[in-house]
């Protein structure tokens, strides 16, 4: 195996970063994967095929659908699509890109985007798997008003998480980058509680689209009690008139 001085590799900044953990020693760095088919390392998709053919052979055999919906913590809308579909929607090709998530939402799988997108490229499993503890309002991505929306993650000092500035410093650049040259770029995910938005994914896009002066971008909305879901539709439904809304 043919080493490289890290010096003519990386930038300062980064050289620097990688040095708070090792510094003088011989590190592999593994050649990027190449990307995985839709579901195949977290096999959400999988999963949902194998629940809903469980679902409709116990609907089949008399079982309720109150106690379906008890059972697999589901709304009465979803258990009724469940059991009354007559085939599987078609596969779904994920990617983390924003036409990837709105095919998902027309076929009112929003959800199961969103934990694909979690679990593989937003690295955040603990935050899908909150998500799966209740039914929640996911809404497809809709163009909003990026100063609607505060940062809760950066080098400031009042950041809810906290992030070392130079590494923040070089993935907003390379973000900026990214969207310059394609801006199909995965949507923001916010959630809207007591009347604000807390973006819980794409802190580092929403600095980077600040940063090239755009004002608007693609936001995946999702709320949890039925009192928020209305109060949102009230003061923002202008946004959201005509994108898709499941409960699951």
């Amino acid at each position: 195996m043919k080493y490289k001085n890290a010096q003519d590799i990386f930038p300062e900044p980064l050289l620097q970063q990688i040095q708070r953990y090792v510094s003088g020693e011989t590190v592999y760095i593994p050649a990027r994967a190449e990307k995985k088919a839709w579901g195949e390392s977290s096999g959400y998709q999988q999963y949902l095929r194998e629940r809903n053919a469980e679902i409709r052979k116990a609907f089949s055999q008399g079982e309720p659908k109150e106690e379906l919906m008890e059972k697999y913590s589901l709304s009465y809308d979803s258990i009724k699509r469940i059991v009354y579909s007559k085939k599987e929607a078609p596969m779904l090709k994920y990617s983390a890109t924003l036409s990837s998530a709105r095919a998902y939402a027309e076929a009112e799988k929003m959800d199961a985007w969103i934990h694909l997108y979690l679990n593989e490229d937003g690295r955040n499993i603990p935050f899908s798997d909150g998500l799966k503890l209740f039914e929640r309002y996911y809404f497809s991505p809709v163009q909003m008003p990026l100063r609607l929306f505060t940062r809760c993650a950066g080098p400031e000092e009042e950041m809810k998480f906290r992030i070392d500035p130079d590494w923040f410093l070089i993935h907003v650049a390379a973000l900026e980058k990214a969207i310059q040259s394609d801006p199909d770029m995965p949507p923001l995910i916010a959630h809207y509680a007591d009347g604000a938005f807390e973006l819980n994914d794409g802190n580092h896009r929403h600095q980077a689209y600040r940063n090239l002066g755009i004002e608007y971008a693609y936001v995946i909305v999702w709320i949890t009690e039925e009192a928020e879901y209305q109060d949102f539709l009230a003061k923002y439904g202008a946004y959201v008139k005509d994108c898709t809304v499941i409960r699951r």
